[in-house]
């Protein structure tokens, strides 16, 4: 039964400020025209320029659509997230959603940038250095919402090492494990923003008829799409997006908040995903590779170590 709470194409978000990454293409694209046609200001982060500027002219023409804006950046590279958060500081006092969407599955061991894997780099890494550099407009809204793409690829994978290395690298644990990183991000984010009006959560959208994978070839794309196919799980991103947009515009889940969410409804992810020690040592992991300190001014303390 089709949960009557998912979100209309109504003026309800008419002035809210929302980010999204990851906006040019599949579920981010998506999310953006959705909460578009709600009224949303949009200020959409992505790699490709001439894809984000289609996407923005696709939204602007919509009546009823906020303001829409591209912002280039490579969400691996810890420079290019420096440089678009200041950015996006200095256009917005405040910042009522965050959707930390960008994700790409390399076949080959890749490093970003900054000497860190990539598939870790762009699906957590970057994702983890956006949301601390933006946490003081968030919690400058009257309630922000923090959300988090994750995947059910976690479900096998365990936080014990989280740096692959050329001589092991398998594609497949490595996406599992970026999502796993994103999952449990998005709970402990939860535990330490409590007693704020922010809130945290991840998404699993399910299997989706986008370009995720396309770069490492036409062939292993085609799997993925078979796959989800002969499942009959595969979706199309405007419908993958659905509960994306639920948890960025309805005032059912406006206090919910460490959870995650699937087709509109919460679920369990896995096991390992809520140990709250494991939690701890990837947040710890991730402040040192981000290098992330004092210096990020008072949201720090939700991001040091002693804070949870």
């Amino acid at each position: 039964m089709r949960d009557n709470s998912a979100p209309s194409h109504s003026t309800k978000m008419k002035g809210q400020i929302c980010v999204i990454t990851g906006a040019t293409s599949g579920i981010g694209r998506a999310t953006a025209l959705q909460l578009g046609r709600m009224g949303a200001n949009l200020l959409l982060v992505g790699r490709n320029e001439k894809a984000g500027r289609s996407v923005v002219a696709q939204i602007a023409k919509r009546p009823g659509s906020g303001s829409v804006e591209f912002l280039r950046a490579d969400i691996s590279s810890l420079a290019d997230v420096h440089r678009v958060a200041e950015e996006l500081r200095s256009r917005c006092p405040a910042i009522d959603v965050l959707v930390n969407n960008a994700g790409a599955r390399f076949s080959n061991y890749q490093t970003s940038a900054d000497g860190i894997e990539l598939t870790f780099a762009t699906n957590h890494l970057g994702h983890f250095l956006l949301t601390a550099l933006l946490l003081d407009r968030l919690l400058a809204a009257p309630g922000a919402r923090v959300i988090t793409v994750g995947s059910g690829a976690h479900g096998n994978s365990l936080g014990y090492n989280w740096s692959s290395q050329p001589s092991n690298y398998d594609r497949k644990a490595a996406y599992g494990k970026s999502k796993l990183a994103n999952i449990m991000f998005a709970y402990e984010l939860a535990r330490r923003l409590r007693g704020t009006a922010v809130t945290s959560n991840a998404v699993d959208p399910g299997g989706v008829a986008t370009k995720l994978g396309l770069n490492n070839g036409v062939i292993p794309w085609i799997r993925h799409i078979v796959f989800y196919g002969l499942k009959r799980e595969l979706q199309s991103p405007m419908r993958a997006a659905e509960t994306i947009v639920y948890l960025a515009s309805s005032p059912q889940v406006a206090a919910v908040t460490g959870k995650y969410f699937h087709k509109l409804h919460e679920i369990r992810s896995s096991q390992f995903s809520c140990d709250v020690e494991a939690a701890g040592r990837l947040w710890e992991h991730s402040v040192r590779l981000s290098r992330l300190d004092a210096g990020m001014g008072d949201a720090w303390k939700y991001f040091c170590h002693t804070a949870s």
